[in-house]
């Protein structure tokens, strides 16, 4: 192939960490030995600016600002834009030189390459405070137990987001530091004011961006550029950059893709967009791409193309000729991260939470187990799109060669496994293999909580790394949890929370309000679980969403069936997505928004449990039917499960010892045995007879993790029979059994 790609995430995403698509996708071209590099713009672009020299000029271009807004206050005009943050504006710049001198080392702490400026951060005397610092009432209580480090990254933290308050109160407010103009993107039915934003100048960060551009392109030389959009904070500045290299260098080919482009763009009609970019793809990129190549090569005809709008003769057409399937999630190649300045991610922290850190606090190496979801049935969820419907796993041991081949390549052991939801079977599989091959790795994902996940399940997978999980618990009815077609009861959920906490992994939980016909009683006793959950400890950390029907969905493809009306609109020419709903059977949603998410700001910090659910509310809301004690009954009350033949039997720990030994009892001399295991913490033994420590020896090699095939339950009966002894029941019921299970044996 003589093409040359350069693929190019925009701003803005994470500060944390890159976002994986880019990886992915050059990934699969090494499989096809086809050229490639990749930037992260959006990281890039943040550093440029949080230097000294990026805030000598930031600061220069606000002075001119203010200057000018000054001259027209004179001149008897007033533009409104400052509004209440005049006088922190004034405030900032006034400290500019504070700023100035400061923002290289509290870059290079939140970086982690200069711990040592903790201190010096916490000192209170040394950072420029603005209107951010007045949240910081309580360290002591967020901050008293975890210590210095983790206090200064949330002042740190606080004190760029001040800086971010003030581009976005003068010269930019669009700028966000993981969405940038997104209100563009969620709103871009018509592309009318994309196209006049794009019209105006590039202004100060767009100057920033035309040069990283300028740059990279000198660098690399590419023929083919991919621009990856996966949420609406990155379509403005992905549009921008499309302008930019058609103006610069219209030879280079221009591609546009990504999440956002997958469910908003599927019905695109309007010309427009491609005055800046030359593709647009749908779905997986790999074989879309991939073809492209092969048509830019001349070796494949635009008719058989990939789901790919083009221009033509002045009309957007959508080509899918191509008969070839997806790429199959075991062909698509390790993720590459080459060429992703990993050492400028910047580690912050928002909140205390330690759920919602993992989602801005470190480098994490993020990675797919299995493309598209098992369950694929939830009716408010894209179940219609390629995304979510077509499920493909992956095998274990491709899953744990990809996580050594990063590790090598970044230095780095923590992984977000990014699945729609993480199926219960192959997470014990892969737990399994990371366990075999003694890696280290922490790693989190997402997961249905559904009643497969076990006590001995969770165990397992908090042995091999998992710290955290987060799921949909949606809204906590059993009703709507049925119409929602979740496959889950309340009851079930905190069951299942309740394993993942036990074995010491952290539990996020989505929740949903405003699902249609949803009643004001449902709302609060909805609220009334979520309260419950927290104040059992079940859960750690929350975030409430209202509803939206989407297109894609059960609900948005029928809405009628689900009680709500789809309101008569003409469809859009760009992005069709979001739908606009009339639900005439449920409550105002809308009015419970603040109540909802003053109180779980609370139970997240441990805190108004005993307030009653009225305190959170303005307006006078229904009692909550639930019992107070309904979450605490139900994990008190774990249903006995009855062993199933095919499950298998694991022991998680160092290999026991057994002793064999003779007892003395009233003058009687005891064939016996100890059974001795050494846990991380302490040792632990038990005495049982001879013959079943005998079988017990023979059998603990079979039974920790190695390379020969797992036990299962059916096989250990076996086992136990053909040794001679009897009365499997009862020994699977008794003492030394449940010491076991105790101490390391798991049944899953």
């Amino acid at each position: 192939m003589s093409q040359s790609i350069l693929f190019i995430t925009p701003p803005f995403t994470q500060l944390n960490t890159p976002y994986p698509a880019t990886a992915c996708l050059k990934g699969f071209m090494n499989t096809r030995n086809i050229a490639s590099h990749q930037c992260d713009l959006g990281i890039e672009v943040i550093v440029e600016i949080f230097s000294q020299e990026g805030l000598t000029r930031l600061f220069k271009r606000v002075e001119e600002w203010t200057g000018a807004r000054e001259d027209k206050r004179t001149g008897g005009r007033e533009d409104g834009r400052m509004g209440i943050q005049a006088d922190d504006v004034r405030r900032m710049v006034a400290l500019k030189d504070e700023y100035i001198n400061t923002i290289g080392p509290v870059v290079a702490f939140l970086q982690g390459r200069q711990p040592e400026l903790a201190h010096l951060i916490c000192g209170g005397d040394w950072l420029p405070e603005g209107s951010r610092f007045g949240q910081t009432t309580d360290l002591d209580h967020d901050f008293g137990h975890l210590g210095i480090h983790d206090r200064a990254k949330y002042l740190a933290t606080l004190y760029l987001e001040d800086i971010s308050d003030l581009i976005t109160a003068t010269i930019d407010p669009e700028f966000g530091f993981s969405r940038y103009a997104e209100r563009l993107g969620r709103s871009a039915g018509s592309f009318d004011e994309l196209q006049k934003m794009l019209e105006q100048p590039a202004g100060f960060i767009g100057s920033i961006l035309n040069q990283l551009l300028e740059e990279k392109i000198g660098e690399f030389h590419p023929t083919l550029i991919a621009l990856s959009v996966p949420f609406p904070g990155n379509l403005y500045s992905a549009l921008r950059c499309g302008q930019w290299i058609t103006q610069h260098h219209p030879e280079i080919k221009i591609v546009m893709g990504g999440g956002f482009v997958n469910t908003e763009l599927r019905s695109l009609t309007d010309q427009r967009v491609f005055g800046f970019v030359d593709f647009i793809t749908l779905d997986d990129g790999e074989a879309p791409l991939f073809h492209l190549v092969e048509y830019l090569d001349g070796c494949r005809s635009m008719e058989n193309l990939k789901r790919t709008f083009l221009r033509l003769n002045g009309s957007v057409v959508f080509q899918n000729g191509s008969t070839e399937p997806d790429v199959a999630q075991s062909a698509t190649g390790t993720p590459d991260y080459e060429g992703l300045r990993l050492q400028d991610y910047l580690s912050v922290m928002e909140v205390a939470n330690p759920m919602h850190r993992l989602w801005n606090d470190g480098r994490w190496n993020k990675l797919m187990l299995a493309h598209g979801c098992y369950w694929g049935k939830c009716t408010f969820c894209d179940v219609s799109l390629d995304y979510i419907k077509r499920y493909d796993p992956g095998k274990p041991a491709e899953i744990c060669d990809r996580i050594e081949k990063i590790i090598d390549q970044t230095g780095h052991h923590g992984f977000h496994f990014t699945d729609e939801a993480a199926p219960p079977v192959l997470l014990r599989d892969l737990a399994m293999e990371i366990l075999r091959r003694n890696l280290t790795v922490a790693w989190w994902t997402n997961i249905r909580f559904e009643t497969r996940f076990t006590s001995d399940l969770c165990l397992l997978l908090k042995k091999s790394g998992c710290i955290a999980v987060s799921g949909g618990l949606e809204v906590a009815s059993d009703r709507i949890l049925k119409m929602i077609n979740k496959g889950v009861t309340v009851t079930q959920v905190a069951r299942v929370t309740d394993n993942f906490t036990s074995a010491g992994i952290m539990v996020h939980a989505y929740l949903m309000y405003g699902f249609p016909t949803q009643t004001s009683q449902e709302t609060i006793d909805s609220l009334e679980v979520v309260r419950q959950l927290f104040m059992h400890n079940i859960i750690q950390s929350g975030f409430w969403h209202q509803f939206a029907m989407t297109a894609h969905s059960p609900v948005g493809m029928d809405p009628r069936t689900f009680g709500v009306e789809k309101e008569n609109a003409p469809p859009g020419t760009f992005a069709n997505n979001d739908l606009v709903s009339v639900d005439r059977s449920g409550c105002d949603h809308e009015t419970f928004s603040e109540g909802l998410k003053k109180s779980l700001y609370n139970y997240m910090h441990g805190i108004g449990f005993d307030l009653p659910l009225q305190e959170w509310f303005d307006f006078r809301i229904p009692r909550p039917a639930v019992r107070p004690g309904f979450i605490q009954q139900a994990i008190s009350h774990h249903p006995h499960q009855e062993l199933n033949l095919h499950s298998l039997v694991l022991f998680s720990g160092c290999i026991p010892t057994v002793t064999l030994m003779v007892r003395q009892k009233k003058g009687k001399s005891i064939p016996s045995a100890r059974i001795t295991i050494q846990t991380r913490q302490q040792e632990v033994a038990i005495i049982t007879t001879e013959a079943v420590g005998q079988w017990l020896k023979d059998l603990f090699p079979r039974l920790c993790i190695g390379d020969h095939k797992p036990m299962t339950v059916e096989q250990l009966e076996e086992s136990y029979i053909l040794s001679g002894l009897t009365g499997f029941a009862s020994f699977r019921e008794g003492a030394v059994m449940d010491f076991l299970k105790k101490n390391g044996l798991l049944v899953i």
